[in-house]
């Protein structure tokens, strides 16, 4: 649906050529916009719809709780999400309005853009099921890593106030006396959240679109090719402010690795790609302080780096 809306505005209302550039750029930004929008509002309604029958401490009780299932099951439910790093924000904003530990979403905020059915898929079929496997697993693990270092060190202090939920009696189910009225919470709720986000929303997808449509893949490919032992660094370092899914980028990645670029350095440039974007930055500080973004993109992208050594190193085993 997004697509067909998008496509009709920028080549029938605005009359733009589908093969130049200022199309694509148009069509991305008006597509993008519209689905985190809807996803925004759809998630945050649904959830704070929910929340109202169950009380916060029964939240702690399934989801809310720091242990090590907790941050299993949160990255193992980003990894069922088809999500982009941006379209993974309404989640993660809705898990934290509802009590969830700062570390349990963070779990699924790294998993879910990283690992899905879609990529796994077309990842058996470039790479074989040996790395798609392990590829899997490390994306899985590294969201528990990360979740559990932002709760043992107490990263929720830079959860803006205003994202935080209300801690208070009158959120009990006992409040709504009708099913209207729970309804009509959640639309409030998710109403409330995008008058906060809206402009920082069309920013930064503004931002992926230009991206998107002005960096060409050959320019990666010399910066990538030229590093070195230090081709990982340069793949993650170059993945980072670029913005798409990993299921885009995949074919991108397969044709580096084509190329005679390592595994684990084409790896490492889908992951950083696909977590970590100058987009989902521009919206999570709306959410969290400048201080945990920094501290978040630092941990994931040692984490990726990581990764990607590891995939070079047993490349000859994989493959």
């Amino acid at each position: 649906m997004f697509e067909l809306i998008s496509s009709f505005i920028a080549a029938d209302l605005l009359n733009l050529n589908k093969s130049s550039k200022f199309y694509e750029i148009i069509h991305f930004f008006i597509y993008d916009s519209l689905k985190i929008f809807f996803m925004l509002f759809f998630f945050v309604a649904v959830l704070a719809f929910l929340r109202s029958y169950v009380s916060d401490e029964k939240i702690n009780f399934y989801i809310g709780s720091k242990k090590i299932s907790s941050y299993f099951f949160a990255a193992l439910f980003g990894a069922i999400t088809p999500f982009c790093s941006c379209s993974s924000l309404p989640l993660f904003i809705s898990f934290i309005k509802s009590s969830v530990p700062l570390g349990v979403a963070f779990s699924f905020l790294v998993t879910s853009p990283l690992v899905n059915e879609y990529l796994a898929v077309l990842m058996l079929g470039f790479f074989g099921y040996k790395v798609t496997l392990v590829y899997v697993l490390n994306g899985i693990l590294l969201g528990v890593i990360v979740g559990k270092i932002a709760d043992k060190y107490g990263f929720e202090k830079y959860v803006l106030r205003d994202i935080k939920p209300e801690y208070c009696e009158s959120q009990e189910s006992e409040r709504f006396d009708s099913f209207y009225s729970r309804v009509k919470y959640g639309f409030n709720e998710s109403t409330d959240i995008i008058k906060k986000m809206w402009l920082w929303i069309l920013g930064s997808v503004l931002l992926g679109s230009l991206i998107h449509g002005y960096v060409p893949k050959e320019n990666i490919e010399k910066i990538v090719s030229f590093a070195g032992f230090m081709q990982v660094p340069a793949a993650v370092a170059v993945g980072v402010p670029l913005y798409g899914g990993c299921v885009s980028i995949l074919p991108i990645a397969y044709v580096l690795f084509s190329k005679g670029i390592p595994l684990g350095t084409v790896l490492s440039f889908l992951m950083a790609v696909s977590a970590l974007s100058l987009p989902e930055a521009i919206m999570l500080r709306r959410v969290i302080k400048t201080e945990l973004i920094l501290i978040f993109f630092s941990i994931v992208s040692l984490g990726i780096i990581l990764i990607g050594y590891m995939f070079n190193f047993l490349q000859v085993f994989l493959i």
